[in-house]
């Protein structure tokens, strides 16, 4: 499978990361696309926090150019993808963010998004303030935009960013088992309302608080899913049809009636 000029090749990576250990958790996360390489030209999308585990501990949030950013920048060059993943950052003025980068496949970083909702139920306001911008990329041809986990709760963050019509809209989440159904019910309800591909990225395994089982998953405009990543560490793996995307959009442009 392969990008194609009617489609883009989607990879998400689900896995286990070390509690708060970003050079064990990076390693983990190339063992699984060295064992599957993505296309040349896809995206490659990595859960929250991927290198930490979703940790209020602002003590392990990495600075600028620190080793999430650089595992990132790194993998794009080397297989020539874009890459997005998230991470917990810090400012040079000291200021910690739950936040996502995107980096092309020279390996530059082009993009950064700031979860817009915190998760309050968990504290993570407390640590991490949350932004109040949506993030678009285009993508080898193909708007996206990016949220992250609990902002998958918040539809009127997506319709925000639907005016813009992106294509595909990717959410990454260390998202916890006891509410899974949640995950699916929402994620297709963002693809149905928006008229867009949907990719869901969770993660597997336990931290200190929660289980969580994975179910990766890519969501055609139409609600239906297409690709399941189940509960195991491995990769979701998807190619989107932009064409039919387009005409279905033309022939029912619900869009259009957005207030």
């Amino acid at each position: 499978m392969k990008t194609t000029t009617n489609g883009l090749q989607v990879v998400g990576v689900q896995m286990d990361p070390v509690w708060e250990d970003a050079a064990a958790s990076g390693a983990r996360a190339a063992a699984l696309l060295d064992a599957a390489p993505p296309p040349r030209g896809s995206l490659v999308v990595l859960p929250e926090m991927f290198t930490t585990g979703f940790t209020m501990n602002t003590a392990v949030a990495e600075g600028p150019g620190g080793p999430g950013e650089r595992w990132l920048s790194t993998m794009a060059s080397r297989y020539g993808v874009w890459t997005m993943g998230g991470l917990a950052r810090r400012s040079e003025e000291a200021v910690c963010a739950n936040e996502a980068l995107v980096c092309e496949p020279s390996g530059a970083r082009v993009a950064v998004y700031r979860k817009q909702r915190p998760f309050t139920p968990g504290g993570e306001a407390q640590y991490y303030p949350g932004g109040d911008q949506e993030c678009l990329v285009e993508i080898a041809g193909v708007r996206v935009a990016v949220f992250l986990c609990y902002d998958l709760r918040f539809p009127e963050l997506f319709r925000r960013a639907a005016r813009q019509r992106p294509q595909l809209f990717v959410v990454m989440a260390s998202w916890p088992d006891t509410r899974i159904q949640h995950w699916t019910a929402l994620l297709r309800a963002r693809a149905i309302e928006n008229q867009a591909y949907v990719l869901g990225v969770n993660r597997v395994g336990d931290d200190p608080t929660h289980r969580h089982n994975g179910h990766s998953l890519v969501v055609n405009p139409w609600g239906d899913v297409v690709a399941d990543a189940g509960e195991a560490p491995g990769l979701v793996t998807a190619n989107l049809d932009l064409v039919a995307l387009a005409s279905y959009r033309d022939k029912l442009p619900f869009l259009a009636d957005l207030r």
